[in-house]
């Protein structure tokens, strides 16, 4: 699993590729939590993630709500079917900003 922050006009795009699972969840939060920490929206472009699990959704949540506090965005894109899946289970589908592409989300 990788994550690598991109900057397109002050909106951070986290670009998330591999399985996010137990092992790494915690290297995705605090990369998302650290750009929203410096004013930034944030996008995650998952169209390169396999798998997610549930401490993945946990930081999905916990950068969420920082985004929240800070009066920020939070979004996802290009999330892959099996990760949809995951978010449906949990109804994080109706919570989330999920945009088709990262481009959709770029205001």
């Amino acid at each position: 699993m990788t994550v690598e922050i991109k900057d397109n006009n002050g909106t951070a795009i986290a670009v998330l590729s591999g399985d996010i699972d137990l092992s790494n969840s915690s290297e995705v939060r605090d990369a998302l939590v650290k750009a929203i920490a410096e004013g930034k929206n944030v996008i995650a472009d998952m169209s390169k993630v396999g798998y997610i699990d549930s401490s993945c959704i946990a930081g999905f949540v916990m950068a969420f709500q920082e985004a929240k506090k800070k009066n920020s965005r939070f979004a996802l894109a290009s999330v892959t079917q099996k990760s949809m899946r995951v978010l449906q289970l949990a109804r994080l589908d109706k919570v989330f900003t999920i945009h088709n592409s990262v481009d959709d989300g770029i205001e």
